[in-house]
């Protein structure tokens, strides 16, 4: 395979632990879509981040209207993805913490200069921006290399769509197989690997060992080449993958 030299991060529970407290702030908006449509099924925020983890809201919106069968027109789905993000940002701002050991990680990547450092994620920028900033992440990644798939693209998306890894090639400068992205869901995952970009998979996110477990064997269904399950063998996967 070509050299590696671009490392391209997703965010949520890969960089920063937010997905958990993101998907408190969509429970609340997406129970409120279904009792509008007299749907009585509720969400709590660790359920519907069972069930749509890794995509950023619009793509949750879009998923609850074809699980339910209710239409939302295109001006009530940008309501709520507007009011979405500023509850999740507010929320973000008080309460994220980076993942487990990542910190150290990326300053000694960040110090030895040798990879390109970037963050590919499906959520949106201004959310991004937000969780690293908070977390002191934000110093390891230049402005222009955080990149958002409801944000950065012509039009909106959301992984696994491939869409994203290849604008943020593209804007870098870089071929997929110059790289190594690190997801660590399913939907993260294929759109990494679809963009045919090696991918670790970090599960270390996920509590308890049974559950690590379990998403370790979806990620590899999905295409990782190594997972990893603590921050401390980043590098050891990443040499893994340049071997290969």
């Amino acid at each position: 395979m070509p050299k590696v030299t671009q490392l391209l991060f997703d965010c949520d529970n890969t960089l920063v632990l937010s997905e958990e407290l993101a998907f408190e702030a969509c429970a609340e908006l997406s129970n409120e879509m279904l009792e509008k449509h007299n749907i009585s099924d509720r969400y709590t925020g660790p359920g519907l981040m069972t069930t749509f983890v890794g995509q950023n809201f619009r793509g949750v919106v879009t998923g609850l209207q074809q699980k339910h069968g209710f239409k939302l027109s295109d001006d009530e789905v940008d309501t709520y993805v507007s009011r979405e993000l500023g509850k999740v940002i507010e929320t973000l701002e008080a309460k994220a913490e980076p993942c487990v050991g990542v910190t150290p990680v990326l300053e000694e990547l960040y110090k030895d200069q040798k990879y390109g450092l970037a963050v590919v994620s499906s959520s949106a920028l201004s959310r991004v921006q937000a969780s690293v900033k908070k977390v002191g992440q934000d110093k390891f990644f230049p402005p222009d290399h955080i990149f958002s798939a409801a944000t950065s693209l012509p039009v909106p998306t959301t992984k696994p769509d491939p869409a994203i890894y290849l604008h943020a090639c593209k804007v870098i400068g870089k071929e997929p197989g110059e790289c190594v992205a690190v997801e660590d869901s399913k939907s993260g995952t294929l759109s990494a690997v679809r963009a045919g970009i090696p991918t670790v998979g970090y599960v270390g996110s996920y509590g308890g060992v049974i559950k690590q477990k379990e998403m370790a064997e979806v990620l590899k269904e999905a295409g990782v080449k190594v997972i990893m399950d603590d921050w401390s063998q980043f590098m050891d996967c990443l040499a893994k993958i340049e071997a290969m």
